[in-house]
Order: structure tokens, then C-alpha cells, then sequence
């Protein structure tokens, strides 16, 4: 259950977060009369998201009869499941310098056309997270449980509200955190997820008849790893560790989790600082603020230094050494 509240838990400050830039910049502008429109956009996301989620279910459970047909169905939603997971933690990671001004832009432009573009931008901004996490959910579920119980969802549930809880705390400044540590932290976690996924992806191939070699396990470590102690279905539960993986299912993990890792581990180069420019006569220009302030206040980022959050805006991470007197 671990692993459904974590998908949860970072899907959903990602789309709070989003929300909350919307809502601050509308805010600020002094354009509360937008608002609903904003919400009646985030709820039309949320609405289809479960839709979709309850499709992928139903599909499985109620439209596939033959068993093989439902294995092929779950290794082909684990393998779409691990595709989305390493897009979506690269790009948050690529993106966050730059998302708050790239949505206040596109806000701004839906401004100008009316209230069924503002509506329209809300939407777009968060049903992408909400369609990720309903199929991540059901590949993580399927892989922890086989999809049974309802653990799963409760763990989601408990994710999703832990996360609006954080952005509204952070939202109301009464929460400081650092989002650069938070986003590496469960980046990587949700990588060796996704690799436990794509294991469980490549057994369901094997159990289909695409893939051979499902009875050539890599090893055997039931005397060591007993699948009924409440540590190996933790192990499980979390990433998929079983104690008999076959060969592909191993070569599938390895391969995937070890070049992942190391590649989002990795700290990008320094930007290269900028040449001075040469001195004049006149008085010299101060130098810029890190924390850049525009018209709609601070600018809000999920990349370095510390989150700090504008009595009414959303969270800014703040580099280091770059705190205001």
C-alpha cells in the first residue's frame, strides 16, 4: 500500500501545486470573479480521472472473459504505467523552474477569450496528473495486491489528501519545505516502483504466452524471503521484490531501474554564469534578485532551496544563499 500512497502522494502536490498558481495568480490580479471557473475546470478533471480509472477496472474485470486476454491487458497498462512514471519525473524535474510562468502566461491568454477558456486551461493543467495517476494506480494495485482489497485505494485516498493538506498548508504559509529534496526523494522511490511494475508487466507477458521462459527463475530464496512474513509483502507490496523471480522478470528490473536511477540521480550541469559587463561612467544597475518579484508576485517554483509561500500566493523555493534581508 505504500506504493499507491506515494503515486498519491506525489501526483497529488503536483496538481495542487498547479491549482494553487492558478488561484494565486486570479488572486492577485483581482479576478476572484474567474475562480469558479478554475474549480469547475480542477472538478471536470478530477470527474474524468475516475471515469478513466473505473474504465481501465471494468475493462479488465468485466469485458476481458478469458484469462489470458486479462494478463496481456494488465502487462500492456503496467508497461504504459512505467512509460508515464519515468516521463513524468524527468519532466517535473526539466519543467519546474518554469511552470508557474508558463501557466500565469497561458491563464493570462484565457483570460482574454472568456470564462469557458479559463475553465478549459484549469482542466488541461490538472487532468493530465489525474489521468497518470489512475493509471499508475491500477498497474502499482494489480502488482502489489493482484487486485484485490481495497487497501490500495484507501492508500491513494490517504496520498491525495495528505498532499492537498501539505499545498494548502504551504499555500497559507504556515509550511516551509524544501521541494527540491521532496521531488528527488520520491522520484527515485517511484522509480524502483515503476521498475517492480515493469516486472510484474514482463510475468503477466510470460503468463499470456508472449514472453517464454516463465518457469526460468533467476533464483529461489523462499527459505530466505518466506512470502507470509509480513516483511517479503511489504517488499512486495513496495516493489515488487518476490523470492522466485524468473530470468526476464530480473533482467527486466535491473535494466530498467539501475540506468533510470542513475540518470535522475545525476545533478545537471551549473548554468554558466553570465559575463560581466563592462563598467561605464554612469552609476551601476543593482543587481538582480534571485527571487524574482513581478506583478503577480514572487515567482513559484518545485526546484531548489526552500519553499516559501507569499501571504497569498502559492509555494516559491527560494535557492540558497538567496534569501531576502
Amino acid at each position: 500500500m505504500f506504493a499507491t500512497y506515494l503515486i498519491g502522494l506525489r501526483e497529488g502536490l503536483e496538481a495542487t501545486l498547479v491549482v494553487s498558481i492558478l488561484v494565486a495568480f486570479l488572486v492577485k490580479s483581482q479576478r476572484r470573479d474567474r475562480l469558479p471557473q478554475v474549480w469547475a475546470g480542477v472538478g471536470l478533471a478530477v470527474a474524468l480521472s475516475v471515469l478513466f480509472g473505473w474504465l481501465i477496472e471494468y475493462t479488465s474485470t468485466s469485458l476481458l472473459a478469458r484469462s489470458e486476454d486479462r494478463e496481456l491487458f494488465e502487462a500492456v497498462t503496467s508497461v504504459a504505467a512505467v512509460v508515464f512514471v519515468t516521463w513524468m519525473i524527468f519532466w517535473m524535474r526539466r519543467a519546474a523552474r518554469t511552470i508557474a510562468g508558463e501557466l500565469r502566461g497561458k491563464l493570462t491568454e484565457a483570460l482574454a477569450v472568456g470564462s469557458l477558456a479559463v475553465a478549459g486551461m484549469a482542466f488541461l493543467a490538472v487532468v493530465r496528473e489525474g489521468l497518470e495517476t489512475a493509471l499508475i494506480f491500477y498497474s502499482a494495485a494489480q502488482s502489489a495486491t493482484g487486485g484485490t482489497g481495497s487497501g490500495p485505494l484507501l492508500a491513494l485516498i490517504g496520498g491525495i489528501a495528505t498532499a492537498v493538506g501539505i499545498g494548502f498548508l504551504l499555500y497559507r504559509s504556515a509550511l516551509r519545505i524544501n521541494l527540491s529534496t521532496f521531488f528527488t526523494w520520491t522520484g527515485a522511490l517511484l522509480i524502483l516502483v515503476a521498475a517492480g511494475i515493469l516486472k510484474y508487466g514482463v510475468h503477466d507477458f510470460q503468463e499470456a504466452g508472449v514472453l517464454p521462459g516463465l518457469n526460468d527463475l533467476a533464483f529461489d530464496i523462499t527459505g530466505v524471503l518466506d512470502p507470509n512474513t509480513w516483511y517479503a509483502a511489504l517488499l512486495a507490496g513496495m516493489f515488487n521484490v518476490t523470492a522466485a523471480p524468473s530470468v526476464l522478470e530480473m533482467l527486466a528490473w535491473v535494466a530498467y531501474a539501475v540506468p533510470v536511477l542513475v540518470l535522475f540521480l545525476r545533478r545537471p550541469a551549473a548554468p554558466a554564469k553570465p559575463t560581466p559587463a563592462p563598467a561605464t561612467d554612469g552609476p551601476s544597475a543593482p543587481a538582480a534578485d534571485p527571487t524574482t518579484t513581478g506583478t503577480d508576485g514572487p515567482t513559484a517554483t518545485a526546484a531548489d532551496g526552500d519553499a516559501t509561500v507569499a501571504p497569498d500566493g502559492p509555494a516559491t523555493a527560494q535557492p540558497a544563499g538567496s534569501r531576502r534581508a
